[in-house]
């Protein structure tokens, strides 16, 4: 089937069915023993219902599914391609209870994200025999894309693509800031195309609408949990960028990007060297050297992301075969290093599986990661690349044209 065909906006009602499916199956194998499974996550809701609503999802054993919505139900029943009668308006927890009865046995919720008094308010309306979570199910079941998923990552991978590759550079200037930089590079990723918003999971993680830097900027610690940096507005606002560092000739550029077309990502990183025209400037031996063998990594990541590889096993053996000398900086400036190589990727930026200890399970055709091999160069910058590949037999085919020199600008 051509991409063409199938780049509705909406989730069709078969393509919820099938992730009803697959999550139930997924429930049975990891939660045998549970009754009730009940969502408040707004981007789980969407990948469930096609829609992000005030409400909550309900999901019983038997397979009945609900979404009782607050705000805005008109816009639930627009955008949803569930059933009618599976979306139903509330004004209190009380209006569920003729739809799902009082007893919810064995519960299943989102712990990560589920506020604790929320949880305490249906207890006043729900007996609930235990209270367990499911984030890890929801994340195996999100991490294998379907058709129509694809077709819009691969959408997004292309654009992301000819926007860094093409569109960043004709934004550099020497005098401009970062903050005006990213200004700039909001409003042209826009009218390109760009949804105007890279989600992520992680708990009250903040970054914008991606990492940027000019020289030793990109260094700079975060509370990011990446292997770039940032020295950000402020103490209140550390990301977008500084107003005060200005873009200079010699300067290093950091662009990790996650880039968006109708809620799903693909991850991409370039960096750029500045000259404003004057070729006396050269980039220094070292990044040279740090970058490409950065890019050499991404290949032979990519290489492995096959079906039955485990993330954990991928991870290890490339750590394992990189020397003492080049880890010093690797994923990260001094002792900032991260302990992965790449995450997954989709509805949001940050999804499961990641290339990292500890992830044992097997990849699975059709899951798609970011591969992002970095290393930090003293008095110059962050090197590196990141792309956004999909796991098939043949290894992973790079959804975002795949790692690039650095540019000169």
């Amino acid at each position: 089937m051509k991409d063409e065909r199938i780049l509705e906006q909406n989730a069709a009602r078969e393509e919820l069915d099938g992730r009803r499916e697959r999550f139930l199956a997924q429930m049975e194998e990891e939660h045998p023993d549970w009754t009730t499974a009940v969502l408040v996550d707004r981007v789980n809701m969407l990948y469930f219902c096609g829609t992000m609503q005030d409400g909550i999802l309900v999901f019983r054993r038997d397979g009945a599914r609900f979404l009782f919505v607050r705000r805005s139900f008109e816009r639930a029943c627009d955008e949803s391609r569930l059933p009618t009668d599976e979306i139903l308006p509330m004004r209190s927890f009380r209006d569920m209870i003729p739809h799902v009865g009082e007893n919810w046995g064995e519960t299943y919720f989102e712990l990560e994200v589920l506020p604790v008094a929320m949880l305490e308010r249906l207890r006043r309306y729900f007996r609930m025999d235990a209270v367990a979570s499911m984030d890890r199910s929801i994340s195996k079941v999100r991490a294998i894309k379907s058709a129509w998923e694809l077709a819009w990552m691969r959408k997004s991978g292309e654009e992301h693509r000819v926007f860094l590759e093409e569109k960043i550079p004709e934004l550099l200037r020497t005098g401009i800031s970062e903050a005006d930089f990213a200004a700039a590079l909001y409003d042209s990723a826009l009218r390109f195309g760009y949804q105007g918003v890279s989600r992520f999971s992680m708990f009250q993680n903040e970054v914008g609408f991606g990492q940027y830097g000019f020289g030793e900027n990109s260094l700079y610690p975060t509370n990011f949990d990446g292997p770039g940096g940032s020295r950000g507005m402020s103490a209140a606002i550390p990301f977008i960028g500084s107003r005060e560092r200005t873009l200079q000739p010699g300067d290093s550029v950091f662009a990790d990007m996650g880039y968006g077309v109708n809620g799903y990502h693909t991850d991409k990183t370039q960096v750029y060297f500045f000259t404003d025209g004057d070729s006396r400037w050269r980039i220094p031996t070292a990044a040279l050297e740090a970058h490409e063998a950065c890019r050499e990594i991404q290949i032979r990541v990519a290489s492995m992301l096959r079906p039955g590889a485990r993330p954990s096993e991928i991870y290890r053996e490339i750590m394992e075969s990189l020397s003492s000398e080049f880890l010093v900086n690797f994923q990260g400036f001094g002792s900032r290093q991260v302990k992965f190589l790449g995450h997954g990727i989709g509805l949001h930026v940050d999804e499961y599986p990641v290339l990292a200890r500890g992830f044992d399970d097997p990849l699975e055709e059709n899951m798609v990661l970011a591969v992002e091999p970095k290393k930090g160069v003293a008095e110059f910058g962050t090197v590196g690349v990141e792309d956004t590949y999909l796991v098939t037999t043949a290894g992973g085919v790079c959804l975002t044209g795949g790692g690039r020199e650095i540019l000169v600008r």
